[in-house]
């Protein structure tokens, strides 16, 4: 795979959470072959496959809902310039039918735990006067959709948090950006958390929404791109403040811009297969 990544061609030492496999790890193999040092994060890192390792990585240990493996995580990684927040969990489920404490989790995994390894390298950065920071979401935190919802909420938080944070970091050399990928191919949907309750009274619905995001991730995008679209973000001299790739994301970022938001709530359902709906 070839890349066109601008900017930065000193050699960093990057963190990547989430390496096992996806776009963490295509975007680790293509910061190696770019000479770049390459520090990459698993909950068990001894447990994967050597298919799956990607030479030159060194592997370390991460588990994003733990305060103490967080804190490990940043001393064992030492002085790091640049950070890939990749790491996550997808869920999906009606509101009602999903426990609090899967919330709670979900939320910690996707924006606490990044949030924390962030805080945990800024000080070395800081002091460096270089960083950079790239916070991997979803198109889902700018397009909402139904059963969604506690995911979605994740990835606009994200999304927020890094638009609010990059004026604090700018002034000491720090950039911060969110990537946005579309609907990907990556075999998400065999590790995606799915709360849904027997008998649910949101089966008709969700099982319609269900059978569109399998149809649609069956026919995502391929990984290399979007591996390739958070490199480039990574290592760019000024990077923009967002990234989207994949869904059509320049015709419907566009349409966000003018279309009421209540319409694009409409789209994005029409898109799943759900009927227009008030209450």
């Amino acid at each position: 795979m070839t890349s066109s990544h601008s900017a930065t061609t000193a050699p960093r030492t990057v963190l990547v959470t989430g390496v096992s496999s996806g776009i963490g790890q295509a975007a680790a193999r293509l910061l190696v072959e770019a000479g770049h040092t390459v520090i990459g994060t698993s909950r068990h890192p001894d447990g994967i496959a050597e298919a799956d390792r990607v030479p030159g990585v060194r592997y370390i240990a991460l588990d994003q809902t733990d305060a103490d493996s967080i804190e490990q995580c940043a001393r064992e990684a030492g002085a790091v310039d640049i950070l890939i927040n990749n790491a996550g969990v997808s869920h999906m489920g009606p509101l009602e039918d999903t426990p609090m404490s899967t919330i709670h989790e979900v939320f910690t995994t996707n924006l606490f735990g990044p949030i924390a390894l962030t805080k945990a390298l800024l000080p070395g950065m800081r002091e460096r006067r270089f960083g950079r920071i790239v916070m991997v979401g979803s198109m889902l935190g700018s397009f909402p959709l139904p059963f969604r919802s506690v995911y979605g909420a994740t990835k606009s938080a994200m999304h927020a948090f890094s638009d609010a944070t990059r004026r604090e970091l700018a002034p000491f050399g720090i950039a911060i950006t969110t990537v946005e990928p579309g609907t990907i191919a990556t075999g998400i949907a065999d590790r995606r958390v799915y709360t849904v309750a027997e008998n649910s009274a949101y089966a008709a619905d969700y099982d319609v929404v269900a059978a569109a995001t399998r149809r649609n991730e069956a026919n995502g995008m391929a990984v290399g791109p979007l591996a390739d679209l958070v490199v480039t973000a990574a290592l760019a001299d000024s990077p923009k403040t967002l990234y989207a790739r994949g869904n059509k994301a320049p015709i419907v970022f566009a349409l966000k811009r003018i279309l009421p938001s209540q319409s694009m709530l409409d789209v994005m359902a029409r898109f799943h297969g759900l009927k227009r709906a008030r209450p």
